[in-house]
C-alpha cells in the first residue's frame, strides 16, 4: 500500500507516513485504516454528542455512563480495533500484534478526539497504564479478578499515587501508610488527583503507598496493592477541577483512606516492589500521552486553517489570514508538530527495541517537549477564534487546560528536564578524551606540515 494512498495520510502528514510505513506489519497496516475510518465516520460525529449526554447537575453527572461511549465501545470491539496499546511482544498473553511504533502512529489518530476516542477503543488512561501493570506484574489470580474485565472494557480504574500536602513528584515522599496485619493488608493515607476515581465504573485503586519506613534503601520502602473502589473505609471527598473542568464522570479525586483493610493477595508483586511498579507503569504511559498530545495539536492546527480561510469571519474586507502573522503561526505550527512527532516516533521505535527502560532518555526528552509544542499551537488557534476559542463551543479550550495538566502529571517537566539534562552530562568524560586525541592528531599533523598554530 503505498505511502499516498493510505488513509492515514488525511490526518497526518505524508512525509511522517513515508518515513514509517516499512515498519508496519500487513496487520497493522489494515488496523490502522479500520481506525482511520472509525474515528472520521463515528468517533467525530460522537464528540459533541458525547459532552451533551453528560448531566449538569452536580449528582447525576458523576453516575453517568454516556450511552454514545458505550455504543462506540461495541462498534470498535465488533471491528477488532480494542486494547491497541497494549503490545503482544512485551505482553504476549494480552497483547495484541501491534509494536509501540504501530501504535505511536494510531495515539495519535486518537488524540484527535480527546479522552472519548481513547476510551472508544479501551485504550484511555489511567486504565491503560493499570492495565501494564497487572499484565507484567499481577498474579494469576490478580489478572483473572481485575486485569480481564479491565481488557474486556467491564470496569475502569484509577492510580493513586500523588498526595496532598507533600511533593510528590518525588514519589519517595509519599507518606500513604500500608502494613501487614495478620492476613489483610491496612492502608491509611491522604491522596488527590486520582483520575478515574469518580467513574461509576471504576472498580479498583491501584495504590502506592509506604511499608517500610525504615528501610536503608529509600527505593525499596514502598509497595503498590489492590484496593476495590467500594472497600470499607475508602472515601472520594471531591472531584478536582483544571481551570474549571471537573472532567467529569471520570474526574481526578481527593481521597482518603481510612483504616481500608484488603486481604494479603492484592499485594502486586511483592513487598518493597512499588517503585519497580511505577517506573515500569509510567514510562509507557507518558509516551502515549506524547503520542495523544500530537493529534490534540493537529486538531488544533485543522481548526485555524479552517477558520482563517472562513469568508464569513473577514474581518476589514480581509480573510484573517491576510492580517498579522496568521500565516507565519501556520507555518511554525507545521514545524512544531513534525519535528515533535518524529521525537515520538523515536522514541516509541526505541520502546519496541529495548523496553522502555531502554528509552527512557527519549521518552524523558518527549514528555517536556511535546505538550509544551501542543499548548502552542493551540494558543494560536484560539487567538484566530476570538472569544469563541476559549468557550465551550470550539474544543480547544478544554485540550489547553489538559494539556497544562499535562506538564505536571506522570512527572513535572522541570524533573524531565533535569533528568535528560544530567543523563547528558554523563557523556563529559568520553567528549574530553575524544577532544584530547583530535588534538593530539591535530599537533602531529602540525609538525609533520610544519604547521605552527595561531590559536
Amino acid at each position: 500500500m503505498a505511502s499516498a494512498t493510505h488513509p492515514i495520510v488525511e490526518f497526518t502528514s505524508a512525509s511522517s507516513w513515508a518515513m514509517v510505513e516499512d515498519k508496519f506489519t500487513p496487520y497493522g497496516k489494515e488496523t490502522l485504516a479500520k481506525l482511520v475510518k472509525f474515528i472520521k465516520e463515528e468517533v467525530l460525529p460522537a464528540e459533541r454528542i458525547a459532552h451533551a449526554q453528560i448531566p449538569t447537575d452536580p449528582e447525576t453527572r458523576w453516575k453517568t455512563v454516556v450511552p454514545v461511549i458505550e455504543d462506540l465501545k461495541a462498534k470498535a470491539k465488533q471491528l477488532g480495533l480494542w486494547n491497541l496499546f497494549l503490545s503482544k511482544s512485551h505482553y504476549p498473553k494480552h497483547g495484541v500484534p501491534l509494536t509501540n511504533l504501530e501504535y505511536a502512529v494510531m495515539a495519535e489518530l486518537l488524540g484527535r478526539g480527546g479522552h472519548m476516542a481513547s476510551e472508544a477503543v479501551n485504550c484511555a488512561a489511567p486504565d491503560t497504564g493499570n492495565m501494564e501493570v497487572l499484565a507484567r506484574y499481577g498474579s494469576p489470580a490478580q489478572q483473572e479478578k481485575w486485569l480481564l474485565p479491565l481488557l474486556n472494557g467491564e470496569t475502569r480504574s484509577a492510580f493513586a499515587m500523588t498526595e496532598r500536602f507533600i511533593s510528590s513528584s518525588d514519589a519517595t515522599n509519599i507518606r500513604t501508610s500500608i502494613r501487614q496485619e495478620g492476613n489483610e493488608i491496612v492502608i491509611n493515607g491522604h491522596k488527590w488527583w486520582i483520575s478515574g476515581a469518580g467513574d461509576p465504573r471504576c472498580a479498583l485503586h491501584l495504590v502506592l503507598g509506604k511499608s517500610d519506613s525504615n528501610n536503608s534503601d529509600k527505593y525499596s520502602q514502598q509497595s503498590v496493592v489492590i484496593v476495590p473502589a467500594n472497600a470499607p473505609g475508602v472515601k472520594v471527598i471531591r472531584p478536582m477541577h483544571v481551570f474549571g473542568y471537573d472532567d467529569a464522570p471520570e474526574g481526578h479525586c481527593e481521597i482518603i483512606y481510612d483504616n481500608v483493610r484488603v486481604p494479603l493477595s492484592n499485594l502486586v508483586l511483592g513487598w518493597g516492589k512499588g517503585f519497580e511498579i511505577i517506573q515500569g507503569r509510567l514510562g509507557p504511559g507518558r509516551i502515549h500521552h506524547c503520542m495523544r498530545s500530537i493529534g490534540a495539536a493537529q486538531m488544533a492546527l485543522d481548526l485555524l486553517i479552517q477558520r482563517v480561510t472562513d469568508p464569513s469571519r473577514k474581518t476589514f474586507g480581509k480573510y484573517l489570514y491576510e492580517h498579522g502573522t496568521v500565516v507565519s503561526d501556520i507555518a511554525k505550527s507545521v514545524a512544531e508538530i513534525e519535528g515533535a512527532r518524529l521525537l515520538v516516533l523515536s522514541a516509541a521505535n526505541q520502546i519496541d527495541k529495548f523496553q522502555a527502560k531502554g528509552a527512557m532518555r527519549e521518552i524523558g526528552i518527549a514528555k517536556f517537549v511535546v505538550p509544551s509544542m501542543a499548548l502552542q499551537v493551540i494558543d494560536r488557534a484560539i487567538q484566530s477564534y476570538g472569544a469563541e476559542g476559549v468557550s465551550q463551543d470550539q474544543p480547544l479550550a478544554s485540550a489547553w487546560a489538559s494539556l497544562r495538566t499535562l506538564r505536571l502529571a506522570d512527572g513535572p517537566d522541570a524533573v524531565h528536564i533535569q533528568q535528560v539534562g544530567q543523563r547528558t552530562l554523563k557523556r563529559a568524560p568520553a567528549l574530553v578524551k575524544r577532544a584530547s586525541e583530535i588534538k593530539q592528531k591535530e599537533k602531529q599533523l602540525a609538525e609533520k606540515y610544519n604547521i605552527k598554530s595561531h590559536l
